[in-house]
C-alpha cells in the first residue's frame, strides 16, 4: 500500500494497515496483503483485484 493508497475504515475512522489475509474459495486458500482495520479487522479488497485476479482464479477452479 503506497502513500497514495491510504484507506480509512468507515466503521472505526482509522487508517487501514497492510496485513496478511487468507482467502478461501472451494477448499483452496491463498494469503495476500490487503488493507485491514487494526481495530475491527474489516478488510478492503480493491476492485481491480476482485474483478481481475480473484475472478480469473475462481473461474479456473470452477472449470475443474
Amino acid at each position: 500500500m503506497s502513500e497514495a493508497e491510504k484507506y480509512i475504515c468507515l466503521r472505526c475512522n482509522v487508517t487501514m494497515e497492510p496485513s496478511p489475509v487468507t482467502l478461501d474459495y472451494r477448499g483452496n486458500s491463498i494469503t495476500a496483503d490487503f488493507p485491514r482495520c487494526p481495530e475491527c479487522g474489516q478488510v478492503f479488497i480493491p476492485e481491480e483485484v476482485a474483478r481481475g485476479r480473484m475472478h480469473s482464479v475462481e473461474s479456473e477452479l470452477e472449470d475443474k
